[in-house]
């Protein structure tokens, strides 16, 4: 299993970037999708979520407006598109994918990227 995030960087603040998550190894269309983040001596918080069937989202109410969560079942990744970006969005920022595998009983899993640094400077 692996789930490889990229698309970090530096960027000004009110600027853009788009994160990617590829995924591999588990059945990316059966499992809800989630960005998190975690800034220096903070704790991690949950950013974006998007459910597998039906795609229904959900965000951190600091997010809300300028962040959006997709996906892209055929390419098995998960996309975080961050606009309007603040110096408290600086964070190191993890894709992680939860679901039930297809055993009976059937087996919660949980998967971690290994992060991608954001940080948003003049």
């Amino acid at each position: 299993v692996q789930l490889v995030e990229s698309g970090g960087g530096l960027v000004q603040p009110g600027g853009s970037l788009r994160l990617s998550c590829a995924a591999s190894g588990f059945t990316f269309r059966s499992y809800q999708m989630t960005w998190y983040r975690q800034a220096p001596g903070k704790e991690r918080e949950l950013v974006a979520s998007i459910a597998s069937p039906g795609g229904s989202t959900n965000y951190a109410d600091s997010v809300k407006g300028r962040f959006t969560i997709s996906r892209d079942s055929p390419k098995n990744t998960v996309y975080l598109q961050m606009n309007s970006l603040k110096p408290e969005d600086t964070a190191v920022y993890y894709c992680n994918a939860r679901g039930y595998d297809s055993e009976w009983p059937p087996n919660l899993w949980d998967y971690w990227g290994q992060g991608t640094q954001v940080t948003v400077s003049s």
